[in-house]
């Protein structure tokens, strides 16, 4: 049995787990990063996720990646919001949209994209989200390159594919070594898990949550008196590019031109690709709970059947389909929540609609803006509460409750079910990941365990890489952010 050592092990590849080895590395440390699937890159490259959505907090390493798309042509844009069927002008449109679409528009930069709050009442009118929400799409292939090249460079860091843990030996508090399916074990100073379900916090023997918490757990407002299962629902995502001529696909045999799984089909998201083709994503393609009743390749088998169908009938309905075909699925489903990681501070609905960018917290390693948001009608909740101001997130976030050595930077760390809802996104799981990654080179500085790194310090230490842990924007961060990086 090979056994791997090093000052630092990330547990999954995805956005938090490449934040904290690319972190972790550049700040001298020795760092092996494992990750379950074929390749690196996580919900933004198999989910089809190819897009950062608009969002306070997107700097630092977030802005680093962007600024190297940048230099490749058409590798990265920024979108703004076109038509959308809350909008329907009959006297300009022939038809509702169905969804809501968005468009290229080199007229915006980076900063433009860092920003989701504010909409008047709560309440986003046509005029703020067309001024104010911008979002950043890019190429897949690009993506994983310049996270490939990001790695590479620190001379510090070995990556291993196609291989997840299956246990953890853990005394006192403190992960001693992993075992990895390929029969390898891994001895590390620390460990972060940076995983889709937590699979490190779960086989250490961490309190683990999932579906929704009473209120009684938290005193969350809009909380259930009762904890349920209910989670949000999952999206298989697919890209359409421009075909030779117009036409209908055909459906294969034994998929109904019908909607079987609801009452109509969901409307969807529909984002440009930076070379020309066209992002779907259906909202949601299964309900939450249905998805976790399935075996994982079950549950995909028949999301691919929906969005099949999905397509067809988009291209039955509406004529300007007709002029695209069908050019790629996802490999993975998108799922939005699922389990969670019981740590010293569980983000709350309160935390998030107190705002004021964390000043609350003496420990804040992060700012977000997303919605407290809802996917699927399983979920018996009718949220979509767009936030005022931004808020914070605190380190004591991604410290499992009684563990020394181990953080987590992904959507499982400390955010109640409904927390979860807003402080998912990509860009934000890359400033956890940063986080980690710093905290993990100050704990080996201090020589002292991961809980006990000192706050101040750890947030001095990102702010110099220009991460963004005060709101609003510094005019010395503001000033670093028009440097695009263009080619």
């Amino acid at each position: 049995m090979s056994v791997y050592t090093c000052d630092i092990a990330v547990i999954g590849a995805g956005s938090g787990g490449i934040a904290a080895a690319v972190t972790a590395a550049r700040h001298g440390l020795s760092v092996l990063l494992v990750e379950q699937a074929d390749l690196i890159g996580g919900t933004a490259v198999r989910a089809g996720v190819h897009c950062w959505e608009m969002g306070a907090g997107g700097t630092g390493l977030p802005f680093d990646i962007y600024r190297r798309m940048n230099r490749l042509r058409g590798a990265v844009g920024i979108y703004s919001c076109g038509r959308h069927m809350s909008w329907y002008d009959p006297a300009r449109e022939p038809y509702r949209f169905p969804g809501g679409e968005r468009i290229l528009d080199p007229g915006k930069r980076y900063v433009d994209t860092l920003q989701r709050h504010g909409a008047p009442g709560g309440q986003p009118t046509p005029e703020f989200v067309r001024r104010v929400w911008h979002g950043v799409p890019f190429e897949m292939e690009d993506y994983c390159s310049v996270l490939e090249e990001m790695l590479a460079e620190t001379g510090r860091c070995e990556v291993v594919v196609g291989t997840g843990i299956t246990d953890a030996m853990v005394q006192q508090g403190k992960i001693r070594s992993i075992l990895l399916t390929n029969g390898s074990e891994v001895m590390a100073t620390a460990y972060i898990d940076a995983t889709a379900d937590v699979c490190l916090c779960r086989v250490s023997g961490c309190v683990t949550l999932i579906g929704q918490d009473a209120q009684e757990a938290f005193g969350e407002p809009s909380a259930p008196e009762r904890p349920n299962d209910n989670v949000n629902g999952v999206t298989l995502a697919y890209r359409v590019t421009r075909a030779l001529a117009s036409g209908v696909e055909s459906l294969p045999t034994g998929i109904g031109h019908r909607c079987w799984w609801a009452t109509h089909y969901p409307v969807a998201s529909f984002n440009p690709y930076p070379r020309g083709d066209i992002n779907v994503n259906m909202l949601p393609t299964m309900e939450g709970t249905e998805y976790l009743a399935m075996r994982s390749a079950t549950a995909y088998q028949e999301c691919r059947r929906r969005v099949l169908a999905h397509w067809h009938n988009l291209q039955s309905r509406y004529d300007e389909f007709r002029d695209f075909r069908m050019a790629w699925i996802a490999p993975s489903m998108g799922v939005r929540e699922s389990y969670r990681t019981l740590c010293e501070h569980m983000l709350t609905e309160q935390d998030i609609r107190a705002g004021g960018g964390g000043r609350q917290y003496d420990d804040v390693i992060a700012i977000a803006d997303h919605a407290l948001d809802t996917h699927g009608r399983s979920t018996g909740r009718r949220l979509c509460s767009e936030l005022e101001e931004p808020y914070g997130v605190p380190y004591r976030c991604l410290v499992p409750r009684g563990y020394r050595n181990l953080l987590v930077a992904c959507r499982g760390a400390g955010f109640t079910s409904i927390a979860a809802s807003s402080c998912r996104l990509s860009r934000t799981m890359m400033q956890l990941g940063q986080a980690a990654g710093t905290a993990a080179a100050l704990a080996r500085d201090h020589d002292v365990a991961l809980p006990d790194v000192p706050p101040k310090e750890l947030r001095r230490r990102l702010y110099r890489q220009y991460a963004q842990v005060d709101w609003p924007v510094s005019a010395e961060l503001h000033a670093h952010l028009r440097d695009e990086g263009a080619p």
